[in-house]
């Protein structure tokens, strides 16, 4: 369909026709609404969805356009792939837009535990789900994990929902009320989308606004840009970290906030400095939301990691190759690097807006740089004279010249600083094609990895 079908005064216009995009419109429709979509780029599912639902699809308007079928609209919502300075922000006399995120909220009848963050929102968000899964209780997740939270909210069978919220989501939400709220930590990230840092930071503190005594709010006591942030909030506060925090680490293990041992660092698989950092986030939220000790003792002891995140891949000739493709900041990487002591690293991609030069704080742990993708050349010029720097113009390349660079003990390490969208869909894309280039070099003879029969 295109616009020339005027949508009646009462219509909920939906930008972007996306997984999100598509949700909203498919329960919108079931509640009997009527529905406008608007897509710049609309794909064959897109399409199809339309058609599907019986919706207006007005595909590639124009800002004239765009800004009547806006007007005629009586709410807007907006898909978190549509950034900052998309023209329906600019157009004047139309109702406020909102994310998924706030339209699902508001159709919620489970709590909400929702968690943001620069680094390691997918991880907390697994963890959490899993701790009070394993505490007996029906928890779902969704979000900016995968599944769009309408879809959760909707399936009615979760007695706690956990939601990974992005900045793009939160930016856009109005009425928005977590039970409890999460903010991991803070740094630049997305300012191809976000007209500033400040606008990034004030959209990531917006999961904290609407909460009262009734709720809990949960920061990273080492983090002074969230402590900030938390100091103004009204839920009550609990906070996590590695030495200062309601929720910390002692030699023992994992405390709480009156000293109980949750669980012994020897009982966990995953013990990297920001990982400890992120189970310690996931046993306040959890145990705020119901969760047992015992529940969220048994998800840590269980969990393995999550794919593309500091994932082993293989060991060749004593060096190995870990798959760090979701870290696409340079903060993240730093987190990585900095957790071994030597390191080839591959690095680029398509920047997102952010200044490579914080990457160079982890020289100390570089071997050497291999530099890829777009940002190949910001990359180079970040570790010029300071360690070798090649460039590859293929992660095949890019793997051998690493194995060339790197040592018995190294390790060979994929953590991008910057989105895969040059050469790739997806970060899971690029984490894929990574390890098949590993898989395809050849062990020297007698080393572990042929003995074990790589």
């Amino acid at each position: 369909m295109n616009s020339e079908s005027a949508p009646n005064s009462g219509a909920t216009l939906v930008i972007g026709l996306g997984a999100s995009g598509k949700a909203i419109a498919r329960q919108l429709r079931l509640e009997g609404c009527e529905v406008v979509a608007v897509d710049d780029s609309p794909d064959e599912g897109a399409i199809a969805t339309a058609e599907e639902l019986g919706i207006v699809l007005v595909e590639r308007p124009g800002v004239a356009e765009l800004a009547r079928v806006a007007r005629n609209a009586a709410e807007v919502v907006v898909s978190p792939g549509i950034p900052f300075h998309h023209p329906i922000f600019s157009v004047s006399g139309i109702a406020t837009p909102v994310s998924e995120v706030e339209m699902a909220w508001r159709r919620a009848t489970a709590p909400i535990i929702a968690i943001t963050g620069t680094n390691g929102k997918t991880t907390v968000a697994t963890l959490v789900t899993r701790m009070l899964q394993c505490s007996g209780i029906r928890a779902e997740v969704g979000g900016n994990i995968g599944v769009p939270l309408t879809e959760v909210v909707a399936a009615a069978s979760a007695e706690v929902i956990v939601a990974e919220v992005s900045s793009f989501q939160l930016a856009l939400c109005e009425g928005f009320k977590p039970r409890v709220g999460v903010w991991l930590n803070a740094g630049e990230d997305h300012l191809d989308w976000h007209p500033d840092l400040g606008h990034y930071v004030r959209s990531k503190a917006r999961i904290w606004q609407n909460q009262d005594a009734c709720d809990v709010a949960v920061a990273n006591a080492e983090d002074e840009m969230v402590m900030l942030s938390a100091s103004k909030t009204k839920g009550r506060l609990v906070t996590f970290g590695l030495e200062d925090g309601d929720f910390r680490l002692s030699a023992e293990g994992l405390l709480s906030p009156d000293g109980g041992l949750i669980i012994a660092l020897s009982e966990i698989r995953r013990a990297m400095n920001f990982e400890i950092s992120n189970a310690l986030a996931a046993c306040a939220a959890s145990l705020a939301a119901g969760a047992s000790i015992d529940g969220c003792r048994r998800a840590l002891a269980g969990f393995n990691g999550l794919p593309h995140r500091v994932e082993l891949v293989r060991d060749v000739g004593g060096v190995r190759y870990i798959d760090d493709s979701k870290a696409t900041t340079p903060a993240a990487v730093l987190a990585a690097v900095r957790a071994f002591n030597s390191v080839v690293l591959i690095a680029g991609g398509r920047n997102k807006g952010l200044s490579m030069a914080e990457l160079a704080d982890g020289v100390g742990h570089l071997r050497g740089v291999v530099a890829i993708g777009e940002a190949a050349s910001e990359i180079e010029k970040v570790f010029k004279g300071l360690i070798p720097v090649v460039t590859a113009g293929s992660m095949a390349a890019a793997v051998e010249v690493a194995a060339s660079m790197a040592v018995a003990g190294d390790v060979v390490l994929l953590s991008p600083a910057c989105a895969s969208f040059d050469w790739y869909a997806s970060y899971a894309d690029r984490g894929e094609d990574f390890k098949r280039a590993v898989h395809a070099l050849r062990s020297p003879v007698g080393t572990a990895a042929n003995l074990e029969g790589e």
